[in-house]
């Protein structure tokens, strides 16, 4: 699994915030060509993306381009010139305001198509399904399934919350009037359990109140706390923030290594399947819980400050 604790969005008619986010500690950069390109600019957007990812340093990042949604005239144009023009340079494509399984299988089918016309290795070009919309929720199940191409599903809370008339104009925050629990658990638990069903990541949506970082934290937490991999930053302000809270503390992640190390020694050496580490008994629902926290830690570059000593006879 890709890294993606913070995924950050980038214009694509912007050539400076293009060459800019080169420099900046996302572990995902997606180039946008959809709802932050003005539709005049659309076709010269495409020019600037494939030239930033021929052109341009992405070292350490997942490349993303996310074209607009099949409900308009420029979707193919976009998938064909991105992949014609820099496929080689692209990690996953991201499709938008998902609804069925079939939109996903479409676009399957065409970078299948572009690859084999291009000499570029099938099946490389990952997929990242964003769901935007009741019908979309409604079938996430079937469209976590739909590609093996597929890598993660992304909540898009905006157009989301349009969609089901949610009477709030702040993304992220709760609205007013819903004074008991979270107006976003249920969504966020929906795609969460698709996702993991199919063995994808998934991706919380943006805070787009940019300044207020305090906001952008606890918001990320919640869905940190769920189980989420990570979430759309939208200025970089907010990526520092989004890798702290998406990786394992150094204690977390010691305590990981050690209940691995621990009970692959116990499991081999002394056949036994249930033991102690101090004063915690761990078991094979320990290990697995223990493998997850591990590999987030080994994903954000954390290294072991312990180590596993074996019990003296």
């Amino acid at each position: 699994m890709r890294s993606r604790r913070s995924c950050l969005a980038v214009p694509g008619s912007n050539p400076r915030f293009l060459e800019k986010a080169q420099g900046l500690p996302a572990d995902e950069v997606f180039l946008d060509l959809e709802d932050s390109v003005a539709p005049s600019a659309k076709e010269g957007a495409r020019k600037n993306v494939v030239a930033a990812l021929r052109e341009g340093d992405w070292s350490g990042r997942t490349r993303v381009v996310r074209v607009n949604d099949l409900g308009t005239r420029w979707t193919y144009r976009d998938v064909i010139e991105v992949v014609e023009g820099a496929g080689e340079f692209v990690d996953c494509l991201m499709l938008p305001k998902v609804e069925d399984a079939a939109q996903v299988m479409w676009l399957d089918t065409l970078l299948t198509q572009i690859e084999k016309a291009n000499g570029l290795p099938v099946g490389r070009i990952g997929i990242e399904a964003q769901i935007e919309n009741a019908r979309g929720l409604v079938n996430v199940d079937a469209i976590g399934g739909a590609s093996p191409r597929l890598e993660t599903l992304v909540f898009g809370p905006a157009d989301f919350m349009a969609s089901i008339n949610m009477r709030t104009l702040v993304v992220g925050e709760q609205p007013p009037g819903y004074t008991e629990g979270d107006a976003y658990h249920y969504v966020l638990m929906r795609i969460l359990m698709a996702a993991r069903m199919h063995d994808l990541q998934a991706i919380d949506g943006p805070y787009l109140a940019i300044k207020d970082l305090d906001g952008f934290r606890r918001v990320a937490g919640r869905a940190a706390a769920l189980g989420f991999d990570g979430k759309w930053v939208l200025h970089p302000s907010q990526i520092e923030a989004a890798n702290e809270v998406f990786s394992p503390t150094q204690q977390d992640y010691d305590h990981a290594e050690l209940i691995l190390d621990a009970y692959e020694y116990h499991t081999t050496v002394e056949m036994r399947g249930a033991v102690m580490l101090g004063d915690e008994m761990i078991d094979e629902a320990s290990r697995k819980m223990a493998l997850v926290v591990a590999a987030k830690g080994r994903a954000a570059g954390l290294e072991r400050t312990t180590a596993f000593t074996p019990p003296t006879a």
